[in-house]
């Protein structure tokens, strides 16, 4: 029973984890849309996939994840910048990867919407995100 209560209150926090970085996101005018989550082959991860859709001139807050961001850009001009690299400019169909950790953030660039896809290859249950100072 103890247990049972446990889990349910572990779980809570989670979900209130997810829930606030993903009203931070919101706040400054990037809209995520949850796609799918699945547990992986291997212990302890999740592959979790995400519509990521910014307005023209904003920029989404530093942030990192715990564990892997592969990037695929649907729509319009995003520059990432990931923390000791120079910034990048990719427009529809180009990709980027973004280790475990490491911070960064977006900007599209552009004169509408963008959009991307990101796929998270990420430690099951810690929050997705993760502002950084």
């Amino acid at each position: 029973m103890k247990t049972s209560y446990l889990m349910a209150g572990a779980l809570f926090f989670v979900a209130a984890g997810f829930a606030i970085s993903a009203l931070r996101a919101q706040q400054s005018g990037v809209t995520r849309t949850d796609l799918q989550r699945h547990d992986l082959s291997i212990p302890g991860r999740e592959a979790i996939q995400v519509r990521v859709d910014i307005p023209a001139g904003v920029t989404a807050p530093r942030h990192s994840h715990p564990g892997e961001e592969i990037v695929y850009v649907i729509d319009g001009n995003l520059e990432y910048r990931l923390d000791g690299q120079p910034a990048a400019t990719l427009k529809a169909g180009e990709v980027v990867f973004i280790p475990a950790g490491r911070i960064h953030s977006v900007t599209n660039t552009g004169e509408a919407n963008a959009t991307e896809l990101a796929t998270y290859v990420v430690e099951k249950g810690k929050p997705l995100i993760a502002l950084a100072k």
